[in-house]
């Protein structure tokens, strides 16, 4: 599927934030652990769910879809991996947090080595030294197409991430929730995902202690086996990709149901660069615990930001919101500094907005300085293989004069749903086409 972008538009009205892309793969992940069946709300009708779900499927589990968007459960009596989906697994990063759920009912077993966004070398290293300690064994590598999974004595243990990685606390956690006995994490990710995944396992039994924090207290439960239902919250990166678009044409747009915790520094770093913008008053999520509001953004004059924007573990600026900044930038006085120093590979997709006329310099694989105001111009651009970059040029497209396209977007619908539409409801002039 491709983009054409008819840009130069100004934009406004309303837009509702979906449920959290990461969250859901989570939540998807951790229903493995539930003997019993469970039902996961309101989940978002996009590509990286899917994928998990032929996967799912492939392995014994019963999904049902309902039309109001709930996802239904059933495990197997026995997960049968010699007919998993090779070629969905293999298009999603994700596959690797099914790790720790079935190292719980099997006690030898392969997977598809994970694959995803094309950021640079991702190792699963963070989940490899974590899990040791907790008794469960990966060996192979993304060389060998395969990661090997030998479940020793389980048990619980102290373990210090030396990554404060999403994705390996993830598999930690879910590890220590079904191992009888305390474990306690440090250096823990305490990401929107993260956090959600606690609040699912706690609905599931599992006692847990500072989410939220830095160091994670599990008291693990040796079975699970009841009706769960899981809420999944809603997506910063989601609500930020619509906070940059507005910021980059220059348009007034209310962000409804924003998760306000993982969006603070990046609006106030925004309020920096010259943003105006009204919070509304906030409300909780569906599962009683993310914090929500509404944000309007006012049309603005723009200015570079004072100092560099990095990302840090939250409470810092969330990784993935860090390419929305480019776009913005283009559009302020002065020049900005963006440092992406977390992926080795994501920064040289950045400068893709060159094709877009914007005035950028790759100072090293992890800086870019870009110059602006610059008065973007349409182009015709492949997508780069890579979720967040992949938006930041949509978000350039409809701030540009004239037609472009924008070629091969399914990164984009691994994240979003129904993007081309709910855009179009704002005033957009965007079409999906074959």
């Amino acid at each position: 599927m491709n983009y054409r972008v008819s840009g130069g538009k100004t934009l406004s009205g309303s837009v509702q934030t979906n449920i959290s892309k990461n969250a859901a793969v989570a939540l998807l992940a951790a229903s493995l652990l539930n003997r019993g069946e469970t039902v996961l709300k309101r989940m978002p009708r996009i590509q990286e769910v899917n994928r998990l779900i032929e996967v799912m499927e492939s392995i014994g589990v019963k999904i049902i879809w309902e039309e109001s968007g709930d996802i239904r459960i059933t495990p197997p009596e026995k997960f049968d991996l010699s007919k998993i989906n090779q070629e969905s697994a293999g298009r999603t990063r994700s596959i690797a947090l099914f790790i720790a759920p079935l190292a719980h009912v099997l006690g030898s077993f392969d997977l598809p080595a994970p694959t995803g966004c094309d950021l640079g070398k991702r190792s699963l290293g963070a989940h490899i030294d974590a899990l040791a300690k907790l008794g469960i064994e990966i060996s192979g590598n993304e060389d060998t197409h395969t990661y090997h999974v030998e479940v020793r004595e389980r048990k619980a243990a102290t373990i210090v991430m030396y990554e404060a990685s999403d994705t390996g606390v993830e598999n930690v956690l879910m590890a220590a929730a079904k191992i009888p006995g305390t474990t306690t994490i440090k250096f823990a990710s305490a990401n929107y995902m993260v956090q959600d995944l606690c609040f699912f396992l706690e609905r599931c039994g599992v006692q847990i202690e500072g989410i939220g924090t830095s160091t994670l207290t599990v008291h693990g439960t040796e079975y699970i086996d009841e009706f769960i239902e899981g809420h999944p919250s809603e997506d910063p990166i989601e609500s930020m990709f619509f906070i940059a678009l507005a910021a980059t044409t220059k348009s007034e747009i209310t962000i409804e149901r924003c998760p306000m915790d993982f969006l603070e520094l990046e609006l106030y770093t925004l309020g920096q660069m010259g943003l105006r913008y009204d919070i509304g008053e906030r409300y909780t999520s569906h599962n009683g615990k993310t914090i929500l509001a509404d944000v309007t953004i006012h049309p603005s004059e723009l200015v570079a930001a004072p100092e560099k924007i990095a990302p840090r573990p939250y409470p810092g600026i969330n990784i993935d919101n860090l390419p929305f900044f480019v776009p913005v930038a283009t559009q302020a006085t002065g020049k900005t500094l963006i440092h992406d120093w977390v992926y080795d590979g994501r920064a040289k997709h950045y400068m893709l907005m060159e094709k877009l006329g914007a005035k950028m310099e790759l100072l090293d694989p992890h800086r870019v300085l870009v110059e602006g105001p610059t008065k973007l111009c349409a182009a015709d651009v492949e997508a780069p293989p890579a979720l967040r970059p992949a938006t930041l040029l949509l978000i350039g497209m409809l701030a540009a004069e004239g037609e472009s396209m924008l070629r091969n977007v399914y990164p984009i619908n691994r994240g979003y749903a129904n993007l081309a539409e709910r855009l179009t409801r704002l005033g957009a002039s965007i079409e999906a086409v074959e």
